[in-house]
């Protein structure tokens, strides 16, 4: 994984240095202008004065970069109340009884305020970073695990493909018409997983790659599904689903053409690797945070050590693909990036006849996250 560091140039510094100057000498100018109008407003009670500035030392210091702006805004501050607003006025006048007391601690709270201020800031600042990195590595580890699905799932109906139809030129006067019909049948099969394959790759290009994020509007739920349906059964006209969804109408944040593709992805592998010839069951759900798709089948299950790493692309390897289909990785990868993408999340399970896969979108748009 790569890190980018962030070096500013020599005119940036400068632009920063003058820009958070600026920003200082004017938050104290305001609380200048409004410490004038408390003393004159009501001179009797000056300690408004003295809260108005330590106000703008904080400001000070949640705006700037750096502690210098803070401690030079709190040694103006503290001056600024002995100018101004102590009698003799317009004179720094640090002899007063009881002065000194006063102008040590008003200091130190004005220096202990701004470097607390300070610190926050930058341990905020720490965990926004820190959050990007951990992005930027959940998404290398994504690129990664997809990479290694492609570079499998590509080469295995491609080499079924090369290896059919040169048996069909080499031998087509010694072939009949059966051994001929399952050789085209055979390419034919490898040509719609190719083409499956290269959809969930288009749909990945939807998604931001910056912030694996995805423009979403409100889309009704049952028509998303009837027409993820249809396009799996012009691919796979035997296999019956079923579907059962609420009476109520369900609308939902969603790219609609992303999740007809991880419902298809779903269906197409429960299908397929099950092992069963009995129905598919895609069932929806909802409560008041969110909506669940659960698609079912009833075949030989998934192994459970294998149930953990599912979604990262590592199942398409060849020993795992017990029934003679290609593996499904590269589309589990990119069924769990997708609904990611759309704050869901996505799960798989072992029930007693089968297995289930599992995924849920939040019912109203989430907040990104500072």
């Amino acid at each position: 994984m790569l890190f980018t560091l962030s070096i500013q140039t020599p005119k940036q510094i400068s632009t920063n240095i003058l820009k958070d100057t600026l920003l200082t000498a004017l938050i104290l100018m305001i609380a200048t202008a409004i410490s004038f109008w408390f003393f004159h407003t009501v001179p009797e009670n000056s300690a408004n004065i003295a809260l108005v500035y330590i106000t703008a030392l904080v400001l000070t210091a949640r705006f700037t970069n750096g502690y210098i702006y803070g401690i030079a805004a709190s040694l103006v501050s503290v001056t600024g109340i002995n100018y101004l607003f102590t009698y003799p006025y317009f004179q720094v006048n640090f002899t007063l009884t009881g002065y000194p007391v006063t102008f040590v601690f008003t200091l130190i709270i004005s220096l202990v305020v701004s470097t607390m201020t300070t610190r926050i800031k930058e341990q905020a600042d720490a965990l926004i970073e820190r959050e990007k990195l951990l992005m930027d590595a959940e998404k290398e580890k994504m690129r990664a695990n997809l990479l290694r699905s492609i570079s499998h799932d590509l080469r295995t109906p491609l080499t079924g493909i090369i290896g059919n139809s040169s048996t069909y030129i080499d031998n087509f006067a010694s072939l009949n018409e059966k051994e001929k019909l399952n050789l085209v049948s055979h390419i034919r099969e490898d040509s719609n997983w190719l083409l499956n394959m290269v959809e969930n790759l288009l749909s990945v290009t939807r998604i931001d790659q910056h912030s694996m994020k995805i423009a979403t509007s409100m889309e009704p739920v049952e028509e998303v599904i009837s027409e993820a349906v249809l396009r799996f059964h012009k691919r796979y006209p035997d296999v019956q689903v079923q579907v059962r969804v609420p009476d109520d109408f369900l609308m939902l944040p969603m790219d609609a053409m992303l999740i007809e593709q991880v419902i298809i992805n779903l269906v197409e592998n429960a299908a397929i690797h099950s092992g069963s010839s009995l129905p598919v069951e895609l069932t929806v759900t909802s409560t008041d945070k969110q909506v669940n798709f659960c698609v079912r089948d009833y075949g030989r299950g998934i192994s459970p050590k294998k149930l953990e790493t599912l979604f990262d692309g590592s199942y398409s390897e060849p020993e795992i693909s017990f029934d003679g289909h290609k593996g499904m990785g590269i589309g589990l990868s990119i069924c769990k990036t997708i609904i990611t993408a759309h704050n869901g999340t996505i799960t798989a399970a072992n029930h007693e006849k089968g297995c289930q896969f599992t995924f849920s979108l939040p019912r109203w748009e989430q907040p990104d996250k500072v």
